[in-house]
């Protein structure tokens, strides 16, 4: 038990971007040693993050013990001892992609989109090129989805949706009403860009898998982020922390604040939880 009478954590799970590293996406020294320590101290680390599993090189070599990251905003699971082997995948099922797709094409003008799966990026010619990433495939969005890639491709892990025009949080709350039925719909970029995954499929539902498999229980799961697609982990966790430079909406679902990611504020945590 802490000195304040909660069990002692056993997990602590932690979003990357804009909360664990920095705005330069570095881990500073300090959150690296405090990050083994909590290790030492047998208290597992996973790291939440809405990145696929190519882009957490960042990372890998702070993971320890079981090497697990969970990617894609629990779509996929990785171990990043092995190179980020795939563990586990939880995919969009293309029905419900395609479904997505042509609500959103009538409902929201403008709409471009890019299809994540387990082999790579590809994206629609409308859609912002990622420099740092190039795609695989560059064609209309229904190509990109065509049943005939499905094998060939790998499962969709995340579609992703762009407007060059509306606001972040309108452009989520309009495609849940538009296509909701369909996916599991959120957002981690300060753009209008959202992240779409599977029904049911979220970090929170990916971390609790996870959990459920080594016997933790959500009251002793220590969780960190700061944007909406760490809503759910955050209420999943028996502690949840909203980083100081956090959206909104998790500044106000979260009761308790750590320093901003630029002030190592999950470190900041892990400190004060080994102290205690």
């Amino acid at each position: 038990m802490t000195s304040s009478g909660t069990p002692r954590p056993r997990l602590i799970a932690t979003d990357l971007d804009g909360t664990l590293l920095r705005h330069d996406k570095t881990v500073s020294p300090r959150t690296v040693e405090a990050l083994a320590a909590a290790e030492e101290a047998g208290i597992e680390v996973i790291f939440v993050t809405g990145r696929p599993a190519r882009w957490m090189d960042v990372v890998s070599e702070h993971v320890h013990g079981h090497g697990l990251a969970i990617c894609g905003n629990g779509a996929t699971v990785v171990d990043l001892h092995r190179g980020s082997e795939l563990v586990e995948v939880r995919p969009l099922p293309l029905e419900d992609a395609t479904a997505v797709v042509g609500r959103m094409q009538l409902a929201v003008p403008g709409v471009s989109f890019a299809v994540e799966r387990t082999t790579g990026f590809h994206h629609d010619p409308a859609y912002p090129p990622l420099h740092m990433d190039p795609a695989v495939e560059v064609a209309p969005v229904e190509k990109l989805l065509d049943a005939g890639m499905t094998g060939e491709a790998g499962p969709i892990v995340k579609l992703l949706a762009h407007h060059g025009e509306l606001g972040p949080d309108d452009f989520l709350s309009l495609g849940r009403d538009t296509a909701g039925a369909h996916a599991e719909f959120t957002r981690s970029s300060p753009t209008a860009l959202l992240e779409i995954s599977g029904r049911g499929v979220s970090k929170a539902s990916t971390l609790a898998r996870r959990c459920a498999r080594q016997g933790i229980r959500p009251e002793e799961v220590v969780a960190f982020g700061d944007m909406p697609n760490d809503l759910e982990m955050l209420g999943w966790a028996g502690t949840s922390y909203a980083m100081a430079n956090a959206h909104p909406a998790v500044l106000a679902a979260t009761g308790r604040r750590t320093a901003s990611n630029e002030e190592d504020g999950v470190a900041v945590v892990i400190e004060r939880l080994l102290a205690g």
